[in-house]
């Protein structure tokens, strides 16, 4: 019986011809393609599931584009433990295993049979709204507090394990994985955070309070998130795939999800190989 692949790809020109021709590639060698294209992120009403999501029969998934793309794919795969490929088209982001130009060699070694991944943490979030569950996602990097433009500080009360914590006062709160770790959590001062650590971080977003700093907790935690009666114009967004918008009805339960992502992994890639060419460290260029 012919193997099933699915395809996850940017929504750029020059990514699709090459989805275009990586397909006919497949279909030649006998596979079966499952197609899904990337358009971005996308505002959601709460509780709402994608219209469209995978079979449980793929044998694996190929994702061409950007970091943004994998989260895609990571969403449309849902909880079903489909290896995921990260092909990279660009300069920017952390989560793929190649770039365009090692595509069909990659794809070759993959669909030989050599299916080694790597286990990516997921937290599992929960939208309350007057005692009442409205929403539940799957991240695989991080969800995200953010005020908007015109907004005032969020101001949210947190609690770890049902112990208070602290209140933030913010722009934002970004709850992350380790693999979220290289992505918004970096940009607002978060550390960075091998794969394989068991941990997930807490990081404000430019706090009103400079001894607010970001924290790592045990990946067996929950962390709890209860806006202020007054908050208004806050966004809540979902590895920025999806988001809606909360105000102080509104509290936010996270944890470790049970199901993680499964990346594939090649020979000779070491994530801190990786991390020192995309950060230049050392001189290092982007290939």
């Amino acid at each position: 019986m012919a193997k099933t692949i699915g395809l996850v790809v940017k929504n750029d020109p020059n990514v699709l011809k090459k989805a275009d021709e990586l397909e006919d590639w497949l279909i030649q060698k006998g596979y079966k393609v499952i197609r899904a294209n990337n358009n971005g992120p996308q505002p959601v009403e709460p509780g709402h599931r994608p219209s469209f999501s995978a079979p449980p029969d793929l044998y694996c998934v190929f994702m061409l584009g950007g970091d943004g793309t994998l989260l895609s794919a990571a969403r449309w795969i849902g909880d079903k433990p489909i290896p995921l490929l990260g092909i990279k088209f660009g300069e920017v982001g952390f989560l793929a295993e190649a770039s365009e130009e090692h595509l069909y060699k990659v794809a070759g070694y993959v669909l030989d049979g050599n299916l080694k991944t790597m286990p990516r943490m997921r937290l599992n979030v929960q939208v309350w709204h007057d005692q009442k569950l409205i929403a539940q996602e799957s991240v695989l990097n991080d969800v995200v507090i953010n005020k908007g433009a015109l907004a005032r500080l969020a101001h949210m009360k947190t609690y770890i394990n049902n112990g208070y914590l602290t209140d933030y006062r913010s722009d934002g709160l970004i709850v992350a994985t380790p693999t979220g770790s290289t992505a918004y959590s970096l940009a607002a001062g978060g550390p960075i955070i091998h794969p394989q650590v068991p941990g997930i971080m807490i990081t404000p977003i430019c706090p009103f309070t400079l001894t607010n700093r970001p924290l790592i907790i045990s990946d067996t935690a929950v962390i709890k998130i209860q806006l202020a009666d007054q908050s208004t114009d806050i966004m809540l967004t979902f590895d920025g795939q999806v988001g809606f918008e909360i105000d102080g009805r509104h509290t936010i339960i996270v944890r470790k999800a049970n199901i993680p992502v499964h990346l594939i992994t090649l020979p000779d890639r070491d994530f801190f190989d990786a991390l020192k060419v995309k950060l230049r460290w050392g001189g290092s260029r982007v290939p």
